[in-house]
């Protein structure tokens, strides 16, 4: 069964989010502690899970690179199943990087559950990161079925606003934009926007998703 870390406002939230990490981060980084509690303090309650991949290096396992992200689909399934059995309410699957790669892969599947929403993406990897000129990673956004919601700093190397600008995108997907945001979100130092401050738009935008939903 999965086991997950949870984060939860006092009062019944807006929704609860399926949160999956990144490819090279446990679900316990400092990113997604932050990210989490912002998210808890603008109503959303938070159930992260990880990958076994990522889960053995607890163990004392080998440091394995993840696998391909479709073959971390039907672990994403799981988590959702468990999820459903344990919360009442509308859901939202989302992740860090990869993990909302891999959850908009399976908002793309024919077995969707009618409880989830929607779809948060945070930092999505649109391609190898400072590789514009290769593939894009656009068809698990193409063929949810739910409408999509990505939080995307300005700068993102695996995506940038100036990138974004020249490709369109589908109608169900909309796009939040942090300020001077790396990958992680985090500002130059020249910069006024602070990596807070993006966290906590990249919180508020998801409520706002999840309200409008």
């Amino acid at each position: 069964m999965t086991a997950f870390l949870w984060n939860r406002p006092e009062t019944p939230p807006l929704a609860t989010l399926l949160m999956a990490h990144g490819a090279g981060a446990p679900m316990d980084s400092a990113f997604m502690n932050r990210l989490a509690e912002a998210l808890v303090g603008e109503g959303i309650s938070v159930a992260r899970f990880e990958f076994a991949y990522m889960a053995g290096r607890r163990t004392g396992g080998p440091k394995k690179p993840p696998p391909r992200a479709d073959k971390l689909i039907g672990e994403f399934q799981t988590a959702l199943q468990t999820l459903m059995n344990a919360t009442e309410g509308s859901l939202l699957l989302g992740g860090k990087s990869m993990g909302g790669r891999v959850a908009a892969m399976l908002s793309g599947g024919g077995s969707l559950p009618g409880r989830v929403a929607g779809i948060c993406c945070f930092g999505y990897p649109f391609h190898p990161t400072g590789k514009p000129e290769a593939d894009w990673r656009l068809a698990p956004l193409e063929d949810a079925k739910r409408p999509v919601r990505i939080l995307q700093g300005d700068r993102d190397p695996f995506g940038s606003k100036a990138e974004l600008d020249e490709i369109t995108l589908p109608a169900h997907v909309s796009m939040t934009y942090l300020e001077d945001g790396n990958h992680d979100f985090g500002p130059r130092g020249k910069s006024p926007a602070t990596l807070d401050g993006n966290i906590q738009l990249a919180a508020k935008a998801t409520a706002e998703f999840a309200c409008a939903l």
